[in-house]
C-alpha cells in the first residue's frame, strides 16, 4: 500500500486528478446501480453523477470554474427529483481545492455560497430527513478544514525551504569570506617570513659583488651571511608549510604557527646591522605583556619597516622605538634614507590601506609591494592607528599605536 501511495505521489498532478475523477465517476455510478429501478430518470441520473466527477481533472488549474462545473450537475440532480442521490463528494473535493489554492476573498465568497447552497438544498423535495443537512454540512466542513490545513502546511514548508536556502546562502557567504580572510592571512605571513630574509640576501649579494675581486675576505663574509639567512628563511618556510599541511589538533582546531614577540627583536636587528645599517632600539615606559595579536603585529611592523629601509631607502641608520603607555603600545621605526623614496613609500602605504578597506585582502601598490598594505591590515585588525610617510628629520617613518588592554 505504501509503495502504491508513493508511486501515485510521483505521478504528474494532472494524471493524479484524472485518476481521482475517474475513480469518483465509477463510485457514483456504482452507488446508483442498486437503486436503478427506483430512479425517476435513470439515464439522466447516471449522466449527472458522471458529470459531477469528470471536471475534477482540471481542479488545480481552474478551481473556481471546476467548483461550478461540478456543482451545477449536483443541483440539477436535486431539482429533477430523481430520487436516491450519492454523497456530494465531487462538490466537496472542488470546495477543498478552493480552500487549498485560492485567495482569501475567493474562499470567503465560495464558503458563503456553499452555506447558502446547503440550506437551499434542504428545501428541495426529497430531503425530509434532518440528518441529511448534518451529513452534507459535516462533509463540506471537513473538506474546508482539510483544504485550509493543506494550504497552511504548504505555506509552512515553503517558509522552511526559503529559510533553509537563505541559511545555506549565508553559510556559503561566510565560508567564502573566511576563505578570503585566510588566504590574506597566509599571504601576509608568507610575505613577512620571506621578504625580510630575501631582502637581506639581496643586499649581501650586492655587497659581495661589489667587494670582488679586490676584497675577497669581506666578500666571503657576505656570502656566509647569505647562506645563513637562506637557511633561516628555509626554516621559517618549513614551519609555516608544516602548519598549513598538518592536521588539526584533538579538539578540531588548526595548529597555529608559534608567533614571534616584540621582545625578540634582537635577531631582526642583528640581521639589519649585518646589512650595513646601524639600528638603535629604544624602549620607553614600563614593558608589559601584550595580547598575542598585538604582540605579533608590533613585531611584524618593525620587521617590515626595516625591510623597506634595506630595500628602498638607502639609509645608513634607523631607530626603533617601543613606547608602553596605559592601554596602548606605540611602535615607531624611522630611518635617514632618501626623502623622495620616502614620499613614494608613503603613497604606496596609502594605496595599500585603500585597497584593504574593501575587505578583499591586501593588494599590491603600483610598485608591487604588499608589505605596507599588510601592516595597515594588521593595525586595522587590532583597532589601532597607523601613520606612514616622511620623517621629521628626513627619511621615512612608520608609527603604529596599538591598543594593549
Amino acid at each position: 500500500m505504501k509503495r502504491l501511495a508513493a508511486w501515485a505521489a510521483g505521478l504528474p498532478a494532472r494524471t493524479q486528478d484524472l485518476a481521482l475523477a475517474l475513480a469518483l465517476a465509477v463510485y457514483n455510478t456504482a452507488s446508483l446501480i442498486p437503486e436503478t429501478k427506483r430512479l425517476q430518470l435513470p439515464y439522466v441520473a447516471f449522466l449527472l453523477v458522471v458529470l459531477q466527477a469528470l471536471p475534477l481533472t482540471w481542479r488545480r488549474r481552474w478551481p473556481v470554474a471546476v467548483f461550478f462545473a461540478v456543482g451545477i450537475p449536483r443541483l440539477t440532480y436535486d431539482l429533477l427529483g430523481i430520487g436516491f442521490a450519492p454523497l456530494p463528494l465531487g462538490p466537496a473535493i472542488a470546495y477543498y481545492t478552493i480552500m487549498d489554492r485560492c485567495s482569501t476573498r475567493v474562499r470567503v465568497m465560495i464558503s458563503a455560497f456553499v452555506i447558502g447552497g446547503i440550506i437551499w438544498s434542504q428545501t428541495v423535495p426529497g430531503h425530509t430527513e434532518p440528518y441529511d443537512f448534518f451529513i452534507v454540512a459535516l462533509q463540506f466542513a471537513v473538506a474546508g478544514t482539510l483544504g485550509t490545513l493543506s494550504r497552511t502546511r504548504r505555506a509552512y514548508l515553503q517558509a522552511v525551504e526559503a529559510r533553509a536556502e537563505q541559511a545555506e546562502a549565508e553559510r556559503d557567504r561566510q565560508v567564502a569570506v573566511a576563505a578570503a580572510e585566510e588566504r590574506t592571512r597566509i599571504a601576509r605571513e608568507l610575505h613577512d617570513v620571506v621578504a625580510h630574509h630575501v631582502s637581506l640576501m639581496a643586499v649581501q649579494s650586492e655587497a659581495a659583488a661589489a667587494l670582488l675581486p679586490a676584497r675577497p675576505a669581506e666578500a666571503g663574509k657576505s656570502v656566509e651571511i647569505i647562506g645563513q639567512t637562506a637557511r633561516e628563511a628555509l626554516t621559517e618556510l618549513r614551519r609555516l608549510l608544516g602548519v598549513l599541511r598538518g592536521p588539526a589538533d584533538a579538539g578540531g582546531r588548526a595548529v597555529t604557527l608559534p608567533a614571534p614577540s616584540i621582545s625578540e627583536l634582537g635577531e631582526v636587528l642583528g640581521q639589519v646591522r649585518q646589512a650595513g645599517i646601524a639600528v638603535d632600539l629604544r624602549a620607553e615606559g614600563c614593558p608589559s605583556k601584550l595580547p598575542p595579536a598585538v604582540d605579533l603585529t608590533a613585531y611584524r611592523i618593525v620587521q617590515e619597516a626595516l625591510t623597506n629601509t634595506i630595500r628602498h631607502s638607502g639609509a645608513g641608520q634607523a631607530t626603533v622605538t617601543v613606547r608602553y603607555e596605559p592601554g596602548y603600545v606605540t611602535v615607531s621605526v624611522t630611518d635617514t634614507g632618501n626623502a623622495a623614496v620616502a614620499v613614494t613609500l608613503g603613497r604606496q602605504a596609502r594605496r595599500g590601506r585603500a585597497g584593504s578597506s574593501g575587505g578583499g585582502g591586501a593588494r599590491p601598490a603600483a610598485s608591487g609591494g604588499f608589505g605596507l598594505a599588510g601592516i595597515a591590515e594588521r593595525v586595522a585588525s587590532c583597532g589601532g592607528s597607523l601613520t606612514v610617510g616622511p620623517g621629521a628629520a628626513g627619511g621615512f617613518a612608520v608609527t603604529a599605536r596599538l591598543p594593549a588592554p
